[in-house]
C-alpha cells in the first residue's frame, strides 16, 4: 500500500497565468520495523491541468463532437487521461509532466516531488452555473507494474482578468545589480510581477470614484433619485447606494434591492423553447435589501459581493453579467398620508387603512464584478488544498 498526498502551497485559488506549484508526498505507511519484503514501488507518477466543461442538455444546443469515440479509456489500458471518467468535455489542457519512474520505497520511507505549471492565460474562469460549468483539476496519475491507472484529482479554481493576455514580460528590467553567487528565480520573478501589474490594474478600475444619479419615476410621475458612487467593484467589495424619496410626487410604500447574476447562452447555442428546452436566461441573487420607506425621505444600503462569486465574463457559449434589481410599491393615491391625526380635541384611536391600491414596477443598473487577489480569495473562502489517495 502507498499513499499519495498533493498539497498546494499557496492555496486552491489562482490567476490565470500564474504559476502554480504542488508538492506530492508519495509514502509507504508500513513501520520501519516492518520486513524488506514489504516495500512498495510505482511505476511512473505523471501530473496535468484541465479544465472541464459541461453544458446543460435543456438548455444549450451544442453541436454534435467531431470524433465518435468515447473520452473515457477502460481501467485495464495504461493512458495516462487526466479527464477519464469525468463529465462533459475536456476544453484546455497543459502538457503531462512526469513526476517520477521506477520509484520504490521501504517501510516507512517518504519522497516529496514539486510540480509547477503556468495556468493557461486564454481560458475561462471557474464558473458553476445554471447553463454551463467550467471546472479546473489537477490531475495526479499514478500506476503500478500490470495495474491500472489510479487518478488523484485537485480541484482548483482561476480567477481571469481580461486584458493580461497581451501583456509580455519585460525581459530587460532595469533592476539593482543582481548577485553572481545567488541563484534568481526566473519563474517566481515573473509570477511576482505578474501577480503586482494585476493588482495594479484592480486597484486603477476599481478606486476611481464619481458620484451617479439616476431619477426613478413610473408612469404617474417622480419617485425618487438613486446615487451611487461607482460601477466597477472588485469581489469582496461592498455595493453601497443612496436612494432620497423626499422629492417624489409619487408616494413609495416599500422598496427592495438585488445584488444579481445574469447568466445568458448566446443566441447560436440557445435551445428553441418549443423543442423542451429552459429559458436561455437565469438570474441568481447574492445579496438582498428590502425596506418600508413610507415617509422616508432619505435611506441607504450595502450589499457585499460575495469572495466565493465568478467575476463577469463572456465565452462563445455564455456570458455573465452583474446587476442591481431594484423593485418598487408605489401608492396609486395621490399625495397619499397615512399619518394618525396630530390634534384631537379628546383620545381616539386611530388605525391604518387595510387595503391601499398600488403598483409594481422594476428597474435594472448594470455594474462591472471584476476578481480579486488570489491570496484574500483563498483566505476568506477557503477550499482543499490537500488531497490524499492510497493505492
Amino acid at each position: 500500500m502507498i499513499e499519495v498526498v498533493a498539497e498546494l502551497s499557496r492555496g486552491p485559488v489562482f490567476l490565470a497565468g500564474e504559476a502554480l506549484e504542488c508538492v506530492v508526498t508519495v509514502t509507504n505507511p508500513l513501520p520501519p520495523t516492518a520486513t524488506s519484503a514489504s516495500s512498495e514501488a510505482l511505476a511512473w507518477a505523471s501530473a496535468q491541468i484541465h479544465c472541464q466543461f459541461h453544458a446543460s442538455e435543456t438548455r444549450v444546443a451544442l453541436p454534435p463532437p467531431d470524433s465518435n469515440q468515447p473520452d473515457v479509456q477502460p481501467e485495464s489500458q495504461t493512458v495516462f487521461l487526466p479527464h477519464r471518467g469525468e463529465r462533459g468535455q475536456c476544453i484546455l489542457s497543459t502538457p503531462p509532466k512526469i513526476l517520477f519512474c521506477d520509484l520504490r520505497l521501504d517501510p516507512g520511507e517518504s519522497k516529496s516531488y514539486s510540480y509547477s505549471e503556468v495556468l493557461p492565460i486564454e481560458g475561462p474562469p471557474s464558473f458553476r452555473g445554471q447553463s454551463v460549468k467550467y471546472v479546473y483539476k489537477l490531475t495526479i496519475g499514478c500506476q503500478r507494474v500490470n495495474s491500472p491507472i489510479t487518478l488523484l484529482r485537485v480541484p482548483l479554481r482561476v480567477l481571469v482578468l481580461t486584458g493580461l493576455q497581451d501583456v509580455r514580460f519585460p525581459q530587460d528590467e532595469a533592476v539593482a545589480p543582481s548577485s553572481p553567487f545567488l541563484e534568481e528565480d526566473e519563474g517566481g520573478k515573473k509570477d511576482s510581477w505578474l501577480a503586482e501589474l494585476a493588482g495594479e490594474r484592480l486597484m486603477a478600475a476599481t478606486s476611481c470614484r464619481s458620484l451617479h444619479l439616476y431619477n426613478i419615476s413610473d408612469g404617474r410621475g417622480k419617485v425618487g433619485t438613486f446615487g451611487i458612487f461607482k460601477s466597477v467593484y472588485r469581489l469582496g467589495e461592498d455595493v453601497v447606494g443612496t436612494l432620497n424619496l423626499g422629492e417624489g410626487t409619487v408616494a413609495c410604500l416599500q422598496f427592495s434591492v438585488s445584488l444579481q447574476t445574469e447568466e445568458r447562452v448566446q443566441p447560436e447555442y440557445q435551445r428553441r423553447r418549443g423543442a423542451g428546452g429552459a429559458p436561455s436566461v437565469s438570474h441568481v441573487t447574492h445579496a438582498r435589501h428590502q425596506e418600508s420607506c413610507l415617509h422616508t425621505t432619505r435611506t441607504s444600503f450595502s450589499l457585499p459581493i460575495p469572495l466565493s462569486s465568478t467575476p463577469g465574463f463572456c465565452t462563445a457559449i455564455v456570458s455573465l453579467k452583474w446587476r442591481l434589481h431594484f423593485e418598487f410599491v408605489t401608492s396609486r393615491e395621490p399625495g397619499l398620508v397615512l399619518l394618525p391625526p396630530m390634534e384631537q380635541p379628546e383620545p381616539v384611536t386611530w388605525t391604518g387603512p387595510e387595503q391601499v391600491p398600488v403598483d409594481t414596477f422594476s428597474w435594472d443598473l448594470p455594474i462591472k464584478v471584476l476578481p480579486t487577489s488570489p491570496t484574500l480569495a483563498s483566505y476568506a473562502a477557503p477550499g482543499p488544498s490537500t488531497s490524499t489517495i492510497t493505492i
